[in-house]
């Protein structure tokens, strides 16, 4: 069993992704919201990781970003092990549900092992373990499933896409 790199202090929180059109600017307006300063920023590309509410957010600028009429890249919800990701995946495959494991993937400036689902109405959900945050890290577009940063690199569960489709 791997033990992920990040620590948080539940033992899952919330993970939000969105796509925005200046990631500077939505810095500044999360860091207002949160007060708190983000505990990743690359160009294009900013992470809260929120103690109350627990939640990890990222937000990624793309120039496909569709403001309030879908600002969301995609959601998750982050835990702590591979084998709560192994857990979460038997459970929903249990329950009827189609999967996509991704393992050692280099995804949001870090390597991790996750599981997406995609839910009746096309949210795309993923449930992901951090093995490595890779501060410094380069993200591998040959294996990125960050659908703001790589438009043209998209996975699937089933038929349905977990990534954003692109024109």
């Amino acid at each position: 069993m791997s033990q992920s790199a990040v620590h948080f202090a539940t033992a899952r929180r919330i993970h939000i992704s969105l796509a925005v059109s200046n990631v500077d600017r939505s810095t500044e307006f999360y860091r207002s919201l949160f007060e708190a300063e983000p505990t990743k920023s690359r160009p294009g590309y900013a992470r809260f990781e929120v103690a109350e509410p627990p939640l990890n957010l990222s937000i990624i600028e793309s120039s496909e970003a569709k403001g309030p009429a879908d600002p969301t890249s995609h959601f998750g919800i982050q835990v702590k092990s591979t084998d709560t990701v192994g857990d979460m995946r038997r459970r929903l495959e249990t329950a009827g549900w189609v999967t996509r494991i991704e393992d050692s993937v280099n995804c949001c400036h870090a390597v991790q092992d996750k599981v997406w689902i995609v839910d009746p109405d096309g949210c795309r959900w993923e449930v992901f373990v951090v093995l490595d945050d890779t501060p410094t890290g380069k993200a591998d577009p040959d294996n990125e499933c960050c659908p703001a940063t790589h438009s043209d690199v998209c996975c699937t569960v089933g038929s349905e896409p977990c990534c954003s489709e692109k024109a």
